[in-house]
């Protein structure tokens, strides 16, 4: 048990809104900063288009949009993360990326099972580390590109 304690996994950590977010970070390829995003037609609307990074064209997706945020325009703080989940390669925009952080496995908890639905599924876990929660994102459901209006597009 206390082997399980000293174990961590490393993790990005970035705002939204105003909370503390993270991703694993073995799935970030790269951050940085947000330029010439080129729009998409008929995407769907939390994916602001598609921006050129290390040699290729990827989707830039705004997690502000994508749980339903109000869309605030882009500052100099604001990031794109690149991040890789299989053969998947996506830019997910935020308000700011932080820091990197080892977080003690013992200090991370499933959701709360009163979390469900669409919100529900975008969580991994939650994290308390001192007095801060650290809201702990699931790149794979992240990354499920759908949304209820374009599914049922013919």
């Amino acid at each position: 048990m206390s082997e399980q304690q000293n174990v961590t996994d490393t993790y990005i950590l970035f705002e939204l809104a105003g909370t503390t977010y993270a991703l694993p970070s073995k799935k970030v390829q790269v951050l940085e900063m947000i330029e010439q995003i080129t729009p998409v037609p008929e995407a769907p609307s939390f994916v602001e288009g598609v921006v050129f990074s290390r040699g290729q064209v990827i989707p830039a997706i705004d997690l502000r949009s994508r749980f339903g945020f109000e869309k605030i325009p882009y500052t100099p703080r604001s990031r794109l993360i690149v991040i890789q989940e299989q053969e998947r390669v996506v830019g997910l925009i935020v308000d700011t990326a932080r820091e990197f952080l080892a977080i003690p496995r013992d200090k991370i908890q499933p959701p709360p099972e009163t979390i469900s639905g669409l919100s529900g599924q975008y969580l991994e876990g939650i994290a308390t580390l001192d007095e801060r929660i650290i809201i702990i994102l699931n790149v794979g459901e992240l990354l499920n590109i759908k949304e209820p209006e374009t599914v049922t597009k013919k």
